[in-house]
């Protein structure tokens, strides 16, 4: 096993001035046995990065390198087969004419291990993966969720330093997909090899990442637990990306005697804001997740000073068996550019109905403050 650093990597498609740059610096530091997701829409490099650790791709600029017990090496120049990574793909990459016995054992056939070391390697895969009835099936009799198991299993008796993850699960259905999560999680507990997981699915990121690497354009916008990035993004981008629904963002004018204005509307901030206010004048990017939007009717009762209360007209509203989804535009004197906010509510509460005025309440602890310029996140206050 083996811990894992990138520092300043970079990745060029082209030469000179037509040169694409996709992957632009990354650094990171991961420890050995660490479980990391690389999460990221799709184009944003992660999958670049991962074939970089890999040695699928070239690095244009930049170093990887392995720490373990022997010390530190840099991997930029040594063919994949040198590197002791294992890596399980999107697409299984199973020997259609092997059993499934043979897919697992052929990389150690190659290697030159010996017969018995080779039963004892893949038994033991096979047992951990539930694998044992099925060693002598072919690749087409088996189901999507059991061939993604031996491409894991092929991985496992490697035995290698790192694994690597490239969106194994995006080909499977979605009660497989939760299955084979739980499976993926189960064996990096067993094993505690230090794994690489990509994915662009954010449920995927949140249930497996001991700490998830957020990308954006080819840059690292956060690294953190699950827990961490979604309570404090640290980027606009990350507090859309994580989060479903997404977190309302809502562009305002700081002015004088702590309000703002959104489009045309003067809006209360409350007291003890969780962040630093810009000063009068400049402009701050405001941010709410969906679940700390509360609704009332819109008669004035309830209001709090430690909590932020905006005029809004229900648009529409989802209903999702536990829970609500209201959508409303914020009742601004310009409505073509009111910001649509959605609240998730629980189902047991009063639904609004649609077009009705309602006034969205959220306490000033759960309120998120953004500079647009610089699109990071402003500091506690």
């Amino acid at each position: 096993m083996a811990a894992l650093s990138l520092r300043g990597v970079v990745k060029r498609y082209g030469f000179g001035k037509s040169a694409q740059q996709v992957v632009h610096g990354v650094d990171a530091e991961f420890d050995d046995g660490e479980f990391i997701v690389i999460v990221g829409p799709s184009g944003c490099g992660k999958s670049t990065l991962l074939r970089m650790v890999a040695g699928l791709e070239e690095i244009s600029a930049g170093q990887i390198l392995f720490r373990n017990a022997k010390g530190e090496r840099v991997v930029n120049d040594l063919e994949p087969a040198e590197r002791d990574i294992a890596m399980v793909f999107q697409n299984y990459a199973l020997y259609p004419h092997m059993s499934v016995y043979d897919n697992m054992a052929y990389g150690l056939k190659i290697a030159g291990l010996d017969k018995a070391e080779i039963r004892r390697r893949v038994d033991k895969a096979a047992a951990i993966l539930e694998l044992g009835t099925l060693l002598e099936r072919r690749p087409r009799q088996l189901s999507g969720g059991q061939r993604q198991r031996v491409a894991m299993g092929r991985a496992i008796v490697r035995q290698p330093q790192v694994f690597l993850f490239d969106e194994p699960l995006s080909n499977l259905d979605a009660k497989l997909r939760a299955q084979t999560r739980l499976e993926i999680r189960r064996l990096h507990a067993e094993l505690g090899i230090t794994s690489l997981f990509v994915t662009h699915d954010q449920v995927e990121a949140m249930t497996l990442a001991q700490r998830m690497v957020v990308m954006n354009a080819g840059r690292i916008e956060q690294i953190g637990t699950p827990e961490a990035v979604y309570a404090e993004p640290a980027t606009p981008f990350v507090a859309t990306f994580i989060g479903s629904p997404p977190m309302n963002l809502v562009e305002t004018r700081v002015e004088a005697g702590r309000k703002v204005r959104c489009a045309g509307l003067a809006l209360d901030l409350p007291a003890d804001l969780p962040f630093a206010c810009p000063m009068p004048g400049e402009p701050l990017l405001l941010g709410v997740r969906p679940e700390h939007l509360g609704i009332a009717n819109d008669d004035g009762n309830g209001l709090s000073s430690a909590a932020t209360h905006w005029p809004a007209v229900v648009e529409m509203v989802e209903m999702l068996g536990a829970e609500r989804l209201v959508h409303a535009r914020l009742a601004t004197p310009d409505a073509a550019t009111a910001p649509l906010l959605t609240a998730r509510i629980d189902a047991t509460l009063p639904c609004p109905v649609v077009h009705a005025r309602v006034t969205l309440r959220c306490a000033a602890e759960h309120l998120h403050g953004y500079d647009p310029t610089s699109q990071r996140r402003l500091p506690r206050a």
